[in-house]
């Protein structure tokens, strides 16, 4: 039997083409079009913007560094110079900084610039200035003398000089200045202490004194408004407050007693320093704040006084008019008062924006106090400030001044517009 015939086979299909994916086809359409993609697809702007991000970050940064390094170096010690003029004029002090000027007409030199430093001196209540500029041509010599003492006083500001002698009731019995700085820092600590307490008496006892005097006035002043001088209340009301009037001030006697004799203790300790002039100053223990050989000073030592002067900052009050000291007060009374703020504002901020949200319907009200609402959240607080300084009391004060006030005044410093 013969097989049958073999059905004719189909001819094998031609090998298919690769077939592109999405991202390879995207890549194609990429090069293709170049640079237009790049524009199309934003790339640009987001290098720009991203960009624009990281300059304004790091001038954020950049001025934070700046701030706290200007800020940090003014707590460090520094040395102090004796410089001596060609005149004969001799100033100490501290290098504050330089600068090149021009100096005036009909001075030596007019119209080349010139370079001069300024020192802080101090001293103020012998020279009546801080500071003192001297011209780089004027200075004959430069010396950094090893017992050039800084201090940091209670009032004045600072004083330079080089201690002679350390005066127990106005008699020396310390005569050079190794044996004067070791006399001060004997006695500092108790002359320190002694003060602590004395304005701890002024403070707290005195204050608690006035305290319960003014309330029992008030309380004789309300009996007295309630039922009149005639009344037996009143009498007997006034027969108390007599007899704790009586009480108290036998009390602000002693304290007062105790606080005169802590001042007169402190009375009998000074450092008799000369100044570079050579003018001798006695320098009260009470008043020194601080004080340090600001040339024999070791990297420890500086630290020490760069930390306690820090610690000083934000712990003390301000003296020397806001110039020195402390900024405690301003800390503390800012964070009391935004506390305080938050806990009243806070509450009610929050209920009337739900309010606002949810409940209000629109209207010209509505509107208007959103508008309030985005321009307090985009202005800073302290543009606000400045308008309601300057027109509620340079502009608005000063204008009413004039109206009620200016027959009164023998040189009226105001004008219609204000200030003049």
């Amino acid at each position: 039997m013969s097989p049958p015939p073999s059905a004719p086979q189909s001819p094998e299909p031609a090998p298919r083409a690769p077939t592109r994916t999405r991202s390879q086809e995207s890549v194609r359409r990429r090069s293709r079009r170049g640079v237009n993609s790049l524009l199309a697809e934003g790339t640009p702007m987001v290098w720009l913007t991203g960009g624009c991000l990281a300059i304004s970050l790091a001038m954020i940064v950049g001025l934070l560094a700046l701030v706290v390094y200007q800020g940090g170096a003014t707590f460090w010690p520094i040395a102090v110079v004796r410089v001596e003029t060609a005149n004969g004029k001799v100033f100490m002090g501290e290098p504050a900084r330089t600068e090149e000027y021009r100096p005036g007409a009909g001075a030596s030199g007019a119209g080349a610039l010139a370079r001069r430093e300024m020192f802080r001196t101090g001293n103020f209540d012998l020279t009546g200035t801080h500071y003192t500029w001297v011209d780089d041509a004027d200075v004959k010599g430069r010396t950094h003398p090893e017992w050039a003492i800084v201090f940091e006083r209670s009032t004045w500001g600072r004083f330079y000089g080089i201690p002679r002698a350390f005066l127990v009731d106005g008699a020396p019995v310390a005569g050079t200045p190794e044996e004067a700085w070791a006399k001060f820092q004997q006695y500092r600590g108790p002359v320190r202490e002694r003060l602590q307490r004395r304005r701890a008496l002024e403070i707290d006892a005195v204050g608690e004194i006035n305290r319960q005097l003014e309330g029992a006035r008030l309380a004789l002043r309300r009996i007295e408004i309630a039922s009149g001088r005639d009344s037996p209340q009143w009498a007997q009301a006034s027969a108390a407050a007599g007899t704790l009037e009586a009480d108290l001030n036998a009390r602000f006697a002693q304290v007062r007693s105790r606080i005169e004799s802590l001042k007169a203790e402190n009375a009998r300790y000074a450092l008799l320093v000369e100044t570079a002039s050579g003018t001798d100053k006695a320098l009260p223990l009470a008043d020194i704040v601080r004080a340090y050989p600001a040339n024999r000073l070791t990297w420890a030592d500086k630290a020490g006084v760069y930390l306690s002067r820090w610690w000083e900052f934000v712990s003390a009050d301000p003296r020397e008019f806001n110039t020195e000291g402390g900024v405690f007060p301003a800390i503390f009374g800012t964070a009391t008062m935004t506390l305080g703020m938050s806990l009243a504002v806070v509450p009610l901020g929050v209920l009337a924006a739900l309010y606002l949200r949810e409940y209000a319907k629109p209207g010209l009200l509505v509107s208007a106090v959103r508008i309030a609402v985005n321009n307090l959240a985009g202005v800073p607080s302290i543009v606000f400030g400045v308008f309601g300084l300057g027109f509620f009391c340079y502009i608005v004060g000063a204008s009413i001044d004039q109206l009620l006030f200016a027959e009164k005044l023998p040189n009226p410093t105001y004008g219609k517009g204000g200030l003049i």
